[in-house]
């Protein structure tokens, strides 16, 4: 796929989190799956994103399918964190492969036939009913551990470090996966 600048589209959003944007572009920045960043030296041969780490107070990336959401301190005016990061995705949106794939995302990729049946289940759960909603706004999670009726979850995106993840909606995944699992002794945390 070959485009210039000009060809370029972005749309800034905000998300539920203060310290975080979503931006939403017209062109693939995530082919497949999910990436996440939390420093610079993380990232291999994406100028784009690379060059989104520069823009002051920016502590972590996230990309999925054609959204990017811009984690910061604080430091910058939204403002400001639009204007930059606008300039940044137009000068290297025509050289980005969306196709690039994080050294640790083999690692990640959970095989759901691995799984005990109620693990499985709660993942599709979750892909039914709460992902949609935290990747509309620019953010994911990932279950990292369950074991008996302790779950941990790892918020991603514009969920790190929001407010509302660690209660509304740690309460509400908590008791969909107890309606929807039958068992009201699961307990969910973040890790």
């Amino acid at each position: 796929m070959s485009f210039s600048s000009k060809d370029i589209l972005v749309r800034v959003m905000e998300t539920p989190n203060p310290l975080a944007v979503k931006l939403v572009v017209n062109f693939p920045l995530k082919s497949e799956g999910k990436a996440s960043f939390k420093k610079q030296e993380e990232i291999e041969d994406q100028p784009l994103l690379s060059h989104l780490f520069n823009i002051s107070g920016v502590h972590q990336i996230h990309v999925f399918e054609n959204q990017v959401s811009l984690n910061h301190g604080g430091e910058i005016s939204f403002e400001d964190l639009e204007k930059q990061a606008i300039e940044v995705i137009k000068k290297w949106g025509p050289t980005h492969n969306p196709s690039f794939i994080q050294p640790e995302e083999e690692k990640k990729k959970k095989d759901y036939s691995q799984l005990s049946e109620m693990h499985r289940k709660a993942e599709e759960i979750l892909d039914r009913t709460v992902r949609p909603g935290l990747q509309a706004d620019g953010g994911d999670l990932e279950i990292v551990s369950f074991q008996s009726n302790k779950i941990e979850i790892a918020y991603q995106g514009a969920c790190g470090g929001c407010p509302s993840s660690y209660m509304d909606t740690l309460f509400a995944i908590e008791n969909i996966l107890r309606y929807e699992l039958q068992n009201d002794k699961i307990e969910v945390y973040p890790v």
